[in-house]
């Protein structure tokens, strides 16, 4: 099976900007996500997480693409309580699978299929634990405008080394609307909703962001930058962020 080649017409800087607000649009993709977090605990730490998100539509017959999304994160987190200092490392790495149709009706997108997490992270960023549940997208696209919501929800279901750890019960939902404009700027809103349902809290930030496609020679490439508000935190947790994202696209 080969990756998804998106229509010709869809390789200008619009129609590149439209596929990067459709989490499961025929394109290649390879976004670095910095995600800049203030005032965790009473030291008022800070955390730095770049999360390496690589995109790869699969072509399954004639009338299907297979999703795959990965979320490496890379962190780098200060001193949360004083005298007990920073850490670094990996974190968990959650792999979503999409099956979605190829052709869309009436600019009607959805897409489902399982999520896994992989314990990848480092003692003070991971779970220690095999997950897996569903996932699913949906969203509308025409004008210029999308609106969707993408929501995803994982058990554990294996110990990686450390029975002690709490199991894993996290749904994620995540309503999000961007406007395109012809010249590729993009203006997004979401709300990235977590709910982990063992300690019963919620983690609630609020995005506000702004992107363009650029041409760095025949390389085009996403640049964008955003804010984050924190609506809803469990205690110790964040209260405001800002996000850097370059995407490099490979359209076809």
């Amino acid at each position: 099976m080969a990756p998804v080649a998106p229509p010709a017409a869809e390789t200008s800087s619009q129609g590149l900007a439209d596929q990067l607000a459709n989490p499961v649009a025929n394109l290649i993709s390879v976004p670095f996500q910095f995600n800049y977090d203030c005032c965790y605990g009473p030291a008022d730490g800070d955390k730095l997480t770049v999360n390496i998100q690589p995109v790869i539509p699969i072509s399954v017959g004639s009338d299907w693409n297979l999703i795959t999304r990965t979320i490496l994160p890379v962190v780098t987190q200060g001193e949360t309580v004083r005298g007990v200092g920073g850490a670094s490392g990996l974190g968990d790495t959650v792999q979503s699978f999409f099956l979605s149709p190829k052709n869309a009706s009436n600019g009607f997108v959805w897409g489902v299929g399982p999520v896994i997490l992989w314990p990848t992270g480092a003692d003070a960023f991971s779970a220690k634990k095999f997950g897996a549940g569903p996932t699913a997208v949906m969203l509308k696209q025409g004008g210029g405008m999308t609106f969707g919501l993408l929501a995803n929800h994982i058990w554990s279901f294996a110990d990686a080394g450390n029975a002690h750890r709490p199991d894993v019960s996290a749904t994620f939902i995540q309503p999000f609307v961007t406007k395109t404009l012809p010249d590729s700027t993009a203006f997004g809103l979401n709300v990235e909703t977590s709910y982990d349902w063992k300690s019963e809290s919620w983690v609630v930030p609020v995005n506000a962001t702004v992107s363009h496609v650029f041409a760095f020679g025949k390389q085009p490439v996403s640049l964008g930058v955003g804010a984050r508000y924190y609506a809803e935190r469990p205690e110790g947790g964040p209260s405001w962020g800002a996000r850097f994202v370059m995407t490099l696209l490979f359209p076809k």
